[in-house]
Formats: structure tokens, sequence, C-alpha cells
């Protein structure tokens, strides 16, 4: 007899999973999220997508390798709202003080909306950021998307109704 064979499950594209993890917010947040994900892929091109569908957050982490060890930044959402947060955010010049938080290595700015990553502060941030992580990024070339992990047990990705 011959050992059972166990099939083997066939896995969407990263890019037809995450319509489904974003579909969990409410539309507003949801549209933010896309929008947010639009304008990093055109700021950094050449970064990985590194998604994360984990118990408190969505997240998509821009890397220069596969490994999580390697964020710059990364966009994460909640019921209560989208942030960008800077792996290294601490050693960050923020002349602005445009960062929030108070970890020793994070830090963060809140994105109330996908033109906050366009003010100039904002800007400043994500290209300091991004020249002084190691390895650098590419100079050319386009970065994967890479679905790193889905928690079976998630926090509610839509605010819970107020009652009247």
């Amino acid at each position: 007899m011959k050992p059972a064979q166990a099939k083997a499950k066939k896995v969407a594209s990263p890019e037809k999973q995450l319509p489904g993890f974003i579909a969990k917010f409410a539309p507003a947040n949801a549209k933010l999220i896309c929008e947010c994900r639009a304008a990093m892929r055109r700021l950094l091109p050449t970064a990985n997508e590194l998604v994360y569908d984990n118990y408190n957050f969505f997240v998509i982490g821009y890397a220069t390798t596969e490994r999580a060890s390697n964020c710059i930044l990364s966009i994460a959402a909640a019921a209560n709202g989208v942030i960008l947060s800077f792996y290294h955010g601490a050693t960050l010049p923020d002349p602005n003080h445009l960062l929030l938080g108070n970890g020793k290595q994070n830090r963060f700015v809140r994105l109330p909306d996908a033109g906050t990553l366009r003010l100039p502060g904002v800007l400043a941030l994500i290209n300091t950021a991004a020249a002084q992580t190691k390895p650098s990024l590419p100079a050319k070339g386009c970065g994967q998307t890479i679905i790193k992990s889905i928690s079976a047990k998630q926090r509610p990705r839509r605010k819970a109704p107020s009652a009247a």
C-alpha cells in the first residue's frame, strides 16, 4: 500500500488575498488602507511588502528583504484607524515633532487620510528611514508582496456600534 499523500491546498496569490483582509474593515478604513498602500508603493517601489493579518492589527510592512527584521516602516490598521509605523523611529531626526510613541525603537504617525503621506515632514521621515536601512533598498526593480501570517483569531476590524 502506498502511504496517503496529503493534498496540497491551492493558495491564492497575495494580490488575491489582500482584498479579503481589507474587506474586514469599515469602508472608510478599507479605502484609507488601499490609498496608503498605493502611496507607499509609489514611494518605495523596490521594497517588499510583508503582510500580517494578526490578532491586533492588519500590517503591511515595507522591507529590503523577506525578513521582518529588515522592515523600514509599515502601515498598521485596526478598527480605530491607520498609522505609519517606523521600525527604527526612535533614531530618526524629527524636527517637526511628528512621531508619536515613546518605546525604545518604534515610533508612528497617525494617518487620518492618505494625504498625510505627502506632507514634507512625513516624506522626510520616510526618506530618512529608507536611506539608513541596512541592507539598502534595491536601486531598480519592483518588490514583491508576501503574506507572512494570518491569525485565525482576530480582534474586530470594525468599531462596535455605539448604543443610542
